[in-house]
């Protein structure tokens, strides 16, 4: 697949069918997503793979429960509220497999660094007939010493991209996309 492609009809995936995801083609998304650029060359990732829906289903558990206990006020939070209140939403949306792009360490650009791992790795998903979805929910909970020691990461880990995959169901539309604003200059 050509890469503008796999730009241009990739999308978050919300609906996943049971289909497991192979071990294989995991580890070709997680090879594809260290060859993404870096500060430095620092290559600060790491990853965990979660493919246990038990765990799966505890994790979306507790970050909503987190998220709930943390939203601040206002008319976003009001929104998220409702979301994360409602007992049977799954903030993982049942898919068979959650890739955590985490760095190992604090450092000036992992949030960058991890972020590029994670375009190349939904790329490739979408390349591969897979979909994906950054889970922005799980990110908090999962930079807690108890989400931390729950998926067994070091303390000194930081948690950046929790993105799942799976078999979508059906492909979501294309959201038309503003034109973008751009300045000159020279």
């Amino acid at each position: 697949m050509d890469v503008n492609d796999a730009i241009s009809g990739r999308r978050a995936v919300r609906n996943y069918s049971n289909e497991v995801v192979d071990e294989r083609l995991i580890s070709d998304l997680i090879d594809a997503a260290i060859k993404a650029p870096s500060a430095f060359d620092q290559q600060p990732w790491m990853f965990t793979v979660i493919r246990d829906q038990g765990m799966l289903d505890r994790i979306s558990r507790e970050a909503k429960a987190h998220l709930l206990a943390t939203a601040p006020s206002g008319p976003q939070s009001d929104h998220l509220k409702s979301m994360v209140g409602n007992p049977d939403f799954h903030i993982f949306y049942h898919a068979p497999v959650l890739i955590l792009i985490s760095a190992g360490s604090q450092g000036p650009w992992i949030a960058e660094d991890c972020a590029l791992a994670a375009e190349n790795l939904m790329l490739a998903a979408y390349a591969a007939g897979l979909g994906t979805c950054w889970i922005g929910f799980a990110q908090s909970f999962l930079n807690t010493p108890a989400g931390k020691a729950l998926i067994g990461v070091a303390a000194g880990s930081v948690a950046i991209a929790p993105v799942i995959a799976g078999h979508p169901k059906a492909q979501p539309p294309h959201v038309p996309r503003r034109a973008p604003e751009i300045r000159w200059i020279g």
